[in-house]
């Protein structure tokens, strides 16, 4: 009996140990799962915020930068009067948005425009900007003059370069074209030979 005794003595002894180890174990395991979460939690939401900072710090978009240089200086009026060239006149009631044409046969198969006396709207614009393209601009920055005439399918936009002829070079931009000159930068005969067009306001 006594040996019995000692027998299921150290037995209980030894399932009393395992069991303590057991959940000695769990416990640990636990704690190292309970850790294991946190730590990840924390590196999930230092992620986040690494993306969102990211994404705020963003450049602006490239359509933003590529715009057109303005002077910080009050537009010039808009050009009002008659204009007169060698090869046409354009007669503006200065509203900065209609024009009066009268180009002769040369000027006026050069733009492939209808020859004569038209009414029309006109732009100053850009050089190309892009994505944006050719955009509406002031005058004494403008690179090009944009005349529309014709409504519906009989519509016809063209763009002409203007600036100013000096020295042998012909330049565009900033302070070419003034309140009482529109100089434009044509081929007439389409073989390469470029000139200035002066049309300049009349008294």
């Amino acid at each position: 009996m006594n040996d019995k005794k000692f027998i299921w003595s150290v037995n209980g002894f030894w399932e009393n140990g395992f069991s303590f180890a057991k959940e000695g174990r769990m416990k640990n395991s636990r704690v190292l799962w309970t850790k294991s979460m946190r730590v990840l939690t924390v590196f999930i939401l230092l992620i986040t915020l690494v993306f969102i900072a990211g994404c705020g710090e963003k450049a602006e978009p490239f359509v933003d930068k590529n715009m057109p240089y303005e002077p910080d200086t009050p537009a010039p009026d808009p050009h009002v009067g008659v204009f007169t060239s060698e090869h046409g006149t354009m007669t503006f009631p200065g509203d900065g948005e209609n024009v009066v044409i009268d180009f002769d046969k040369e000027l006026s198969e050069y733009l492939e425009l209808p020859e004569g006396k038209q009414e029309a709207r006109y732009f100053f614009m850009t050089g190309i900007l892009p994505p944006h393209g050719k955009m509406p601009i002031r005058y004494d920055v403008a690179h090009e003059f944009q005349i529309i005439a014709g409504e519906g399918e009989n519509r016809k936009a063209v763009d002409i370069e203007i600036g100013v002829y000096k020295d042998g070079s012909f330049s565009t931009g900033t302070n070419c074209t003034t309140a009482d000159r529109i100089t434009f930068f044509v081929d007439l005969d389409k073989n390469g030979d470029w000139e200035a067009l002066d049309f300049l306001k009349q008294d």
